[in-house]
């Protein structure tokens, strides 16, 4: 049983009985009154028992979208269903409004339809339905709350897929489709053809020319079908914010447009996500048209976790001596106790069989607080930015002394120079 505001106001309308009769009697008898209507009206309130809840929810949806859920309310009883019906969600989940008003006729059935606009990355399960009955007179009815299962899974909005074009274009004319094919130290063979002013005589094919009796010149090509290793660090220096995003998120992002940029070139990529454990594990050939998808579909539920990363666990795959050489890049903070302690044990040899670049989100706060001078609390601030950033900088050499290379960049600007550089390894044969 449920009352509305109508039976409150009815109650304080009793207050115009007492002008005329100011007894102690003339509130009781006016108080049972409602009381006895609001009983008449939860007994001829519809049972909400009685009506039948469908759910049909959009599979995903990228973070910052709007998508709906839509409630299928059907009535199969002869009388009208007046109510109200709450559709509940998580708070992060943004649906608004989760309340509508429900009228249902006889034999029908209704859809009721609650936006989503989620504000967190994740599986966002929907929470229990509310359906409120009303009587004839609006007074009280009947309310029951029913589990109709759903669940939206909330991608990461992958907001630099914006530096994806021009990033293949620059591949594009690297792999020679756009532009002249060249030739650089290190890449594969792709034809021959003859020799015209200006090639490189290094490019010559001898054999070739004594048997076409003309100069003939081979051509090259980036190296493709590689193998791109991308571990993704999600222990508890990845929970951290920068800006407006969680360290994760921002590494993430750097995650998925490597991914999107070697996939395109034909390399194979494989995406590693974990700390003590890998939670996450994807790969593909460079066939896979799916892999983005299923990458991005696979890194949405992963969150930072409070422990430290286990590196021996989630690169002892990569050390054995079965693979053969790859790119290996680890998203990882930069900060010196956890990459002292973990990371530069497993590095020697990690560097003796494969390409290792560390990739970092840096904290644009700490550079801010290093420019700030004007107050006595700026001076200090500025002191411990400049102790932080000198840290970091002492990591970076120490990891660059052990030949992998190191990225540190803020959160925009660290997935465009990651694409970056891997096209530099690529048109340089270094992979």
């Amino acid at each position: 049983m449920v009352l509305t505001t109508r039976a409150a106001w009815s109650v304080l309308a009793g207050a115009v009985l007492l002008v005329w009769w100011p007894t102690g009697s003339t509130v009781a008898l006016w108080v049972l009154t409602v009381a006895v209507l609001a009983a008449v009206d939860v007994a001829l309130a519809p049972s909400p028992r009685r009506l039948l809840l469908e759910r049909t929810t959009p599979a995903q949806v990228r973070l910052g979208e709007t998508v709906a859920t839509d409630l299928l309310v059907t009535n199969p009883g002869r009388r009208t269903v007046r109510g109200v019906v709450r559709d509940a969600w998580p708070p992060s989940t943004g649906a608004a409004p989760d309340r509508h008003p429900l009228r249902v006729g006889g034999g029908e059935r209704v859809r009721v339809r609650t936006p989503l606009r989620p504000t967190r990355r994740g599986d966002r399960v929907a929470d229990l339905v509310t359906v409120r009955t009303l009587g004839p007179m609006g007074l009280a009815g009947r309310q029951r709350s029913t589990e109709v299962p759903g669940s939206v899974r909330v991608l990461h909005p992958f907001p630099s897929r914006r530096h994806l074009p021009s990033r293949l274009s620059r591949l594009r004319e690297i792999d020679g489709r756009s532009a002249v094919r060249r030739r650089g130290q290190g890449t594969e063979f792709d034809s021959l053809r003859d020799y015209v002013e200006g090639d490189d005589v290094r490019s010559i094919d001898w054999r070739a020319t004594a048997r076409r009796q003309s100069v003939v010149v081979r051509t090259w090509q980036p190296e493709q079908h590689r193998r791109v290793v991308i571990v993704v660090d999600t222990s508890r220096t990845s929970a951290g914010r920068v800006g407006d995003v969680p360290r994760l998120d921002a590494a993430m992002d750097a995650a998925l447009l490597l991914t999107a940029l070697a996939s395109r070139a034909h390399d194979r990529v494989d995406v590693i996500a974990g700390d003590q454990v890998v939670r996450v594990r994807v790969g593909g050939s460079a066939e896979r048209g799916s892999l983005l998808a299923d990458v991005v579909s696979a890194l949405a539920p992963v969150d930072a976790s409070l422990v430290e990363a286990d590196w021996t666990a989630l690169v002892s795959g990569l050390i054995g001596r079965g693979h053969r050489r790859a790119l290996v890049v680890l998203l990882t903070p930069l900060e010196p106790a956890a990459v002292e302690e973990g990371l530069l044990p497993v590095l020697p040899a990690l560097v003796g069989r494969h390409r290792v670049v560390v990739a970092s989100v840096s904290d644009p706060a700490v550079t801010a607080l290093r420019l700030a001078r004007d107050t006595l609390q700026d001076a200090y601030g500025a002191a411990a930015a400049e102790r932080t950033t000198s840290q970091r900088r002492r990591v970076a050499e120490a990891l660059e002394r052990l030949g992998v290379d190191v990225i540190d960049a803020d959160a925009e600007s660290l997935p465009p120079r990651l694409a970056d550089h891997y096209l530099r390894l690529k048109s340089e044969g270094l992979l």
